[in-house]
């Protein structure tokens, strides 16, 4: 039987053109058009009631077992407003523990708090017991004594290779956060079910169809391709296979490309760099406040190896680049493979924080699609006026340039790094919140960024992104008309997601 969607505006290709109706037999869109030519008998008609339908809404880039860990077991503290309000947040949860179990956290921003928390503090919070909590970014990790001991880090201990351990703090930076990580109890593969499924859901009820999960290790992988065979995936999902876990040297073999109607893994993952909001991302020119250039985590020459390994076999490339020297340095890499190796696949900017024109350009002309997050403008703009010296103010997250320099570009909100991840308020910020003046992107741009640009994004725009004829029928469904509605008030429109069943 064929279902036809009615009874409000429908946008086929998510900008302000917009149909009657929408056909759709088998999980598959056969024809939009008038109500009139598109009714028939036999047709289960569906009345949208007032709302519009878009096609599905892609994050292109959230951590999702992490969201839904911080949905289900780990302490957030993203919305902790002071170092009092989170210490009382930490001794509660102390108190809820048994003996010897560790305490998790994440959320914290130095921003919101005064100051970041320390060794002294959680080792008075929390005494005898392990703590870790994670900066709101995770590139930053505030441990307790316990938690060092127990991953065998003392006061002259050397940090791995792109990290940096601050022993007297109970600070730790980038890679140095997989010596702690390394000592707490794995996960057991029901954990990561239980988290993905957990976050995944909480994305469709966002109305998102799709994500990418963009830092994935075998047991998670494991635990998706588990869920993938029962089907159990409530939308569809991408994967970034990492290469190089955080504590160490070693690397993880090419994954094993996986393919299926609700999960596809054919990427891998590598970080470049730290964060902008921490000032951690690799820059030219010093952090205020810090007067560092943050962390640069690879060695060129080892970068490209890798990534040609990687690039040779087909495998697509998602790299994480924030600071304007990363961002030289992986286009440099991308550039390289362009030459050697002409007929690999396309690859991913993550994030893409500082670029300047040059990197715009240079990006164009490899073809590389970047995938920025636009709520980062709205949620992290205080940590932005604090670290980011002058002269790189102009290029903070240009989104508008992206698209001027006629990149593919997809939105994400690097959920739970924020605690926003409602798509309409990704779009706000694009629309209505740029950092630097001049730099803010139409609705329709935004739009698109969400939907064929996440498609493109996530290898399977021929599939998705567009509701053409033959594509898959998954829907975002907004109870508001966005082209008629102050940008301010969207975040608060009713929005579902609905996935197409796979035929």
């Amino acid at each position: 039987m064929s279902t036809l969607y009615h009874g409000g505006p429908i946008h086929p290709w998510a900008d302000a053109r917009r149909v009657e109706a929408l056909l759709v037999r088998d999980g598959r869109v056969l024809q939009s058009g008038s109500l009139a030519d598109l009714d028939g008998p036999g047709v289960r008609r569906v009345d949208l009631e007032g709302a519009s339908a878009f096609p599905g809404f892609t994050d292109a880039h959230v951590h999702v077992w992490k969201v839904g860990q911080l949905r289900t077991t780990l302490l957030d503290l993203r919305d902790a407003t002071s170092l009092d309000d989170l210490a009382a947040r930490v001794a509660e949860r102390h108190a809820q523990l048994p003996q010897g179990a560790w305490l998790w956290g994440r959320g914290w921003n130095e921003a919101r708090l005064g100051a970041p928390p320390t060794r002294e503090l959680l080792d008075r919070l929390a005494p005898g017991r392990p703590t870790l909590l994670t900066r709101t970014c995770a590139h930053i990790h505030a441990v307790s004594t316990p938690a060092l001991e127990r991953a065998g880090i003392h006061p002259g201990t050397p940090a791995p290779a792109g990290g940096e351990i601050d022993y007297a703090r109970g600070i730790l930076t980038e890679t140095a956060y997989g010596l702690v990580y390394g000592a707490m109890p794995a996960p057991t593969q029901a954990q990561f079910e239980a988290w993905i499924l957990a976050g995944l859901t909480h994305l469709k009820a966002l109305g998102y169809t799709a994500a990418t999960d963009p830092a994935v290790d075998p047991p998670l992988y494991d635990a998706y391709r588990a869920l993938d065979a029962a089907g159990r995936l409530p939308i569809r999902v991408n994967l970034l296979f990492i290469r190089r876990p955080d504590g160490g040297a070693a690397t993880y073999p090419l994954p094993e490309r996986y393919l299926s109607p609700m999960l596809r893994c054919d990427s891998v993952k590598f970080f470049l760099d730290g964060g902008l909001s921490g000032a951690t991302a690799a820059v030219s020119v010093p952090f205020r406040e810090t007067g560092t250039r943050g962390v640069l985590r690879f060695d060129t020459a080892e970068l490209y190896e890798l990534a040609r390994e990687a690039h040779v076999a087909g495998l697509r490339i998602g790299a994480h680049a924030i600071g304007d020297v990363a961002l030289t340095q992986l286009l440099g890499v991308y550039a390289r493979l362009a030459r050697e190796h002409p007929a690999g696949p396309r690859h991913r900017i993550e994030h893409f924080g500082l670029p300047d024109a040059g990197h715009l350009r240079a990006a164009r002309d490899l073809n590389v699609i970047v995938v920025p997050q636009p709520v980062f403008l709205h949620e992290l703009r205080a940590n932005y006026d604090r670290y980011v010296p002058g002269e790189l103010a102009g290029q903070v997250f240009p989104l508008r340039a992206m698209f001027d320099a006629g990149l593919d570009v997809a939105f994400s909100s690097d959920g739970p790094v924020v605690r926003e991840l409602r798509p309409l308020a990704g779009l706000a910020a694009a629309v209505a919140e740029p950092y630097v003046p001049g730099q803010a992107v139409t609705l329709s741009q935004a739009l698109g960024a969400y939907t064929r640009g996440g498609a493109v994004a996530h290898g399977d725009d021929q599939q998705r992104g567009t509701l053409d004829r033959g594509k898959h029928a998954d829907l975002t469904i907004i109870g508001g008309d966005l082209f008629s509605t102050d940008p301010h008030a969207w975040p608060d429109l009713p929005v579902r997601g609905a996935v197409a069943p796979t035929a």
